[in-house]
């Protein structure tokens, strides 16, 4: 079996550690990859931190790309060398979620123990299905997507959850219609994302709200329309301001709960929140929802944008390569996986888009 290199959580809130590790070979439905990039996600910081859970010691890391190398048994569609996106949605394909188009929600238990052991033969965990802050994945045939041979791979890492999440939630999760008025709180990597995929539906305006005015700058630069510092004394009036009247659609891309507390407060009547930002556990928001059952308003979690893999990320390449949808744009920085404590302290500090640790 393969011996491979990866960055291993053993604390929660300690740095992660190089290590080597055995890698087993691909069971039926399982294909191996050899990772070309992946990039850092706020997800795997919090993690990381403890503040979801989860055993340890583990591997984080779940947007990435790279080739296929092995394949297992039953595996149809894929080819030894061919380009794919790895994603950490693994769907069985056959329950009530899956079959409603929800797969991203699939419950259904990992069909095989996990890849992953250390030298003493202790498991680690390849978290959220995936473990690819490391050389190689092996991963369910049910969380890659083919790319074409052209693809540029560290570019398509992006495309596993970030950009997923951020377009999804905005055309898949609140249905966007043309013409219609949004406001998207938060301009990081997943915010970024939903204003991209905000001006890729037709919206008439595209309000930014972020904490700083350099955010608020990017934030144009992928479609924004306008930008409120989230520091004004109650920001909504300005965005209100902006569009004439209250937003259709809100989109939370952040964890922070006062962004929670306050985000009815941009919506007209009729408009939903879609809930994207995941605040750690037993963080709780409030609000009065006597006046958002007045006002027929809603809220409504999307989890990875409501996204279909396969149906999904062949169109957001698609509009990739018509330069319709900015990719390497996001990119702020590529880090070798000996660096990748210093990758994710830079990206804590909040000054990347997007910080990507690439493979030899």
């Amino acid at each position: 079996m393969p011996q491979i290199k990866a960055a291993v959580s053993h604390a929660h809130g300690e740095p992660l550690q190089i290590q080597t590790l055995t890698l087993r070979a691909p069971l039926m439905g399982e294909v191996e990859v050899t990772l070309k990039a992946c990039a850092i996600c706020h997800s795997d910081i919090h993690f990381a931190e403890g503040a979801w859970g989860g055993k340890l010691p583990a591997v984080y890391g779940h947007e990435a790309a790279g080739h296929v190398t092995r394949l297992g048994d039953g595996i149809r569609g894929l080819a030894i060398g061919d380009a794919v996106v790895v994603t950490l949605i693994r769907a069985c394909g056959n329950c009530a979620t899956c079959n409603s188009g929800k797969p991203v929600l699939c419950p259904a238990p990992a069909p095989h123990p996990g890849p992953l052991t250390a030298g003493d033969g202790t498991p680690v965990e390849a978290a959220m299905d995936s473990g690819a802050f490391a050389e190689r994945v092996v991963v369910d045939q049910s969380q890659v997507v083919r790319l074409p041979d052209d693809m540029n791979l560290v570019a398509a890492s992006l495309l596993a959850c970030g950009v997923i999440t951020g377009v999804g939630a905005v055309v898949n999760a609140a249905g966007l219609r043309a013409g219609q008025d949004v406001v998207v709180i938060g301009a990081g990597g997943v915010g970024l994302n939903a204003i991209q995929g905000a001006r890729i539906a037709g919206a008439r305006r595209i309000v930014a709200v972020d904490v700083t005015d350099d955010k608020l700058a990017i934030a144009r630069d992928f479609g924004a329309t306008d930008g409120v510092l989230a520091s004004d004394d109650k920001p909504w009036r300005a965005a209100k301001k902006a569009m004439g009247k209250g937003a259709d659609v809100v989109i939370v891309t952040v964890g922070a709960i006062p962004a929670y507390d306050t985000a009815a407060q941009y919506l007209a009547p009729g408009g939903k929140v879609i809930m994207v930002g995941m605040p750690h556990s037993g963080a709780t928001s409030s609000y009065e929802p006597v006046r958002m059952a007045a006002a027929g308003q809603s809220m409504i979690g999307s989890k990875m944008g409501d996204i279909v893999i396969a149906r999904d990320i062949p169109w957001l390449v698609d509009l990739y390569q018509q330069r319709r949808l900015k990719l390497d744009e996001l990119i702020s920085r590529t880090w070798p996986l000996d660096q990748i404590n210093e990758a994710i302290a830079d990206t804590k500090s909040g000054a990347a888009k997007r910080n990507v640790i690439v493979f030899d």
